[in-house]
């Protein structure tokens, strides 16, 4: 009966037995579809025939330079894409189960294999090692999920506000490729009535950036606490980036305001950062004098002054990082930018999260916004 193999592929057999690999390569040749078949001789042969390309490896476990579970574990090693099966000579079942447990998808025994048993072998050695792979990515993910989930938890926490006088709004959205980045924003008030607001963006995506992010985030509201909130507090964020990044280019930017007790002013710094909008008395402006200074990790001598805010009686702000106004709108994709934010927070007149978010259109990078808004008694 001929033997089926259900697909061509590319097979390296490791045997120094010139007639056991002849007696292979007759049986799977008569494969409906034979496989390309390498050979190597040894095991250090077979490491420089072991590339990507290799979907299935048969290997002898009596090789001139390795012996038993040796020759298993290297091919294991070197190329843990490829569904292994082990030929043994040895009539010792002991062997085959080892070699199973120890990473195989099967061991066949030279004497007792004809073309339909080796094809057989093969392809079900073939679905196994897809679903392990497949298994593998499944935990892989969940767990990348879940890691990213602890990761996001700590890059957006919950404010520690006492006042009732402050509507305090949050959103955040991942970009377009759903890959984690370094956007982070914290809101504390302290015993003074103060209520200082930050939003940061570590530059770049992924685990190292967001969990910088963390690190700046944590750093930030400790020196709140502890009543550090101006030159000395961006300084330490400063010395903390540059000592936590993966690389020299990596830089943050951010911006952090200090409403005082009475919430008729802020203090405020722009760390190279998109400038807040700020709904005041039914006006719609960005905060001016923005930014007040380069992002974090690029001159080591910078300086941020304050820039001082009248805030009045009614009013809002809104803090958000570069994905808001980076986001695409219109036919022809064109940057919404910083008018093109105004004009949407005018149209609605107000600073209504949902609706904005909405009418940004596509995302290219995370978007964070915090919006702080004093109550109508």
């Amino acid at each position: 009966m001929t033997a089926h193999l259900s697909e061509t592929l590319t097979l390296l057999l490791i045997e120094d037995d010139d007639g056991d690999a002849f007696l292979v390569e007759e049986l799977l040749n008569e494969a409906d579809a034979p496989p390309k078949i390498l050979r190597a001789r040894s095991l250090q042969e077979a490491k420089a025939k072991l590339t990507p390309q290799i979907q299935c490896v048969l290997v002898d476990l009596s090789l001139p330079d390795a012996t038993r579970l040796e020759a298993l574990e290297e091919v294991l090693a070197l190329a843990p894409h490829a569904a292994v099966l082990v030929l043994t000579g040895l009539r010792d079942a002991h062997v085959g189960v080892a070699a199973v447990q120890a990473g195989a998808q099967d061991y066949l025994v030279k004497g007792d294999i004809d073309a339909r048993l080796l094809a057989r072998a093969i392809r079900y050695s073939m679905e196994r090692k897809r679903a392990d792979l497949a298994q593998l990515r499944l935990v892989e993910a969940e767990l990348t999920a879940k890691e990213n989930s602890r990761l996001q938890s700590a890059l957006l926490p919950g404010p520690l506000l006492d006042t009732r006088a402050i509507e305090h709004v949050t959103r955040y959205l991942p970009g377009s490729g759903g890959t984690l980045a370094g956007d982070f924003f914290d809101t504390v008030q302290t015993p003074d009535g103060s209520v200082h607001v930050v939003i940061g963006d570590v530059c770049g995506h992924g685990p190292d950036e967001a969990a910088l992010g963390v690190a700046l985030r944590i750093a930030w509201r400790t020196l709140v606490l502890a009543g550090q909130t101006g030159d000395t507090l961006l300084r330490t964020l400063d010395a903390l980036l540059r000592a936590e990044r993966q690389a020299p280019e990596i830089f943050t930017t951010l911006c952090m305001a200090t409403i005082t007790a009475d919430l008729r002013s802020a203090r405020m710094r722009v760390v190279g950062h998109p400038p807040p909008v700020l709904v005041r008395d039914g006006a719609i402006q960005v905060v001016d004098g923005t930014p007040s200074g380069p992002p974090l990790g690029i001159f080591a001598d910078a300086e941020w002054p304050v820039i001082d805010v009248p805030l009045g009686e009614d009013w809002s702000m809104m803090l958000y990082t570069d994905g808001l106004i980076e986001a695409t709108v219109g036919e022809r994709d064109e940057l919404l930018g910083v008018d093109g934010l105004l004009d949407l927070v005018r149209e609605h007149g107000t600073i209504d999260l949902d609706r904005l978010i909405t009418g940004v259109g596509k995302l290219s990078d995370d978007l964070a916004v915090v919006l702080v808004r004093r109550r109508r008694s």
